[in-house]
């Protein structure tokens, strides 16, 4: 591993050793490897480094590790330039975070050894920050017109609710609900399974780098590193530990999605699907998690309701809402003080609705103005042609 002292440079710190090795470590070891990850937590990043580089005469044997795997991670290690990858990602913009760091979301140490060792992250907000209030949205990539409408309905909902909205920035669902979050004016994360500096798929080169530019782009992957089958499936970890919840759009019986979603159950989190028609295998799945543990959900209010805080209500369901639904109770105690026919003072109306004068005379013209009364000399009475009548009954 090069360092700082081999250009000639000041020897570097504690902080800017573990670092380097923690940087050079994201390209030894795959994502969410958890016997890596063990030896990280025992040894620490610049002791475990030195083991696998061997640079200090003979090396000790790391436990639980064979002779093949002490060798695959050798020949990795023998040649990591983690100087070169700091460099690289803070010249498009990003940097590397660290546990540790300020701007580590803690949230991701729910995973144990299997947490990442570090993220490399593109894009100006604090990650820290926006996690603490995220969702993600996953789904199919071969998703149907119903899909990527929900998905964008969900991403740009949950952005004017001021949610950070989090996905992979796959085709289909991801980048629906990307798109909706930007269109809204939005927070949007992509979590990606290759370096933040490679764009992947190619055709969302534009959609990645309006993200990089009005939110972030995250990964676990060294800069220029390539997707594979596995680390797509490992970055849901990723996407279940830093969000309070996930919801999916389409997927089917062995959709990624759904390892997102469980991934999501298992370290206590909201697991969420959007139902779709029966007959549709791309919502198979998201059934299957609805006749689970999963919670059904519609639309942005019913998902914060859900993970959001006290207060974070979705609007109740119910049919056209009524004039006289608009009243606040005070206004509505005023409008039944009046009798049905005749005109009728201030003071029996106060003392009708039980409440001052001076109160009764300004819900009254409250009432005035929206058509509900009318003045008559000295008295008010009821409109000739009011809207609903006091005992229409509940809403």
């Amino acid at each position: 591993m090069n360092g700082p002292a081999a250009h000639g440079q000041d020897p570097p710190t504690d902080g800017h050793r573990e670092r380097l090795a923690r940087a050079a470590l994201t390209r030894v070891f795959e994502p969410g490897d958890e016997r890596g990850g063990r030896w990280l937590r025992e040894l620490g990043p610049v002791e475990l480094m030195r083991r696998l580089t061997g640079g200090d005469g003979p090396v000790r044997v790391l436990e639980g590790a064979g002779a093949t795997r002490l060798a695959g991670c050798r020949l990795r290690a023998s040649g990591v330039d983690p100087g070169r990858d700091l460099a690289d990602v803070s010249a498009i913009g990003g940097r590397f975070v660290c546990p540790g760091d300020r701007e580590w979301p803690t949230q991701l140490d729910d995973l144990g050894d299997a947490r990442p060792i570090g993220l490399w992250v593109r894009g100006g907000p604090d990650l820290r920050l926006w996690a603490l209030r995220s969702v993600a949205v996953v789904g199919a990539r071969a998703c149907t017109p119903y899909g990527a409408h929900m998905a964008a309905s969900l991403g740009a909902g949950l952005a004017e609710r001021g949610w950070v909205v989090v996905s992979g920035a796959a085709f289909g669902v991801d980048a629906a609900a990307h798109r909706g979050a930007l269109a809204a004016g939005g927070a949007t994360v992509a979590v990606l399974a290759c370096g933040v500096d490679v764009a992947y798929p190619r055709g969302h080169t534009e959609l990645l780098g309006r993200i990089a530019e009005q939110g972030l782009i995250v990964g676990e992957l060294a800069p220029s590193s390539h997707p594979t089958r596995s680390r797509f499936v490992m970055r849901n970890r990723v996407i279940a530990a830093l969000t309070r919840g996930t919801v999916v759009v389409e997927a089917e019986y062995r959709s990624g999605s759904l390892v997102t979603a469980r991934n999501a159950q298992r370290l206590g989190r909201h697991a969420m699907g959007v139902p779709g028609p029966a007959t549709s295998g791309l919502s198979s799945g998201v059934h299957e998690l609805l006749r689970g543990e999963g919670t059904l959900v519609t639309d942005a209010s019913e998902v914060a309701e859900l993970v959001g805080d006290i207060g974070d209500l979705a609007p109740a369901r119910r049919g056209p809402v009524l004039p006289r639904d608009r009243l606040d109770a005070v206004t509505a105690r005023v409008l039944d003080a009046l009798p049905r026919s005749g005109v009728v003072r201030v003071p029996d109306v106060a003392r009708g609705a039980g409440v001052g004068v001076d109160e009764a005379r300004g819900r009254l013209y409250e009432l005035h103005s929206t058509g509900f009364v009318e003045r008559h000399g000295a008295g008010w009475r009821l409109a000739a042609a009011p809207p609903p009548a006091p005992d229409d009954g509940p809403p």
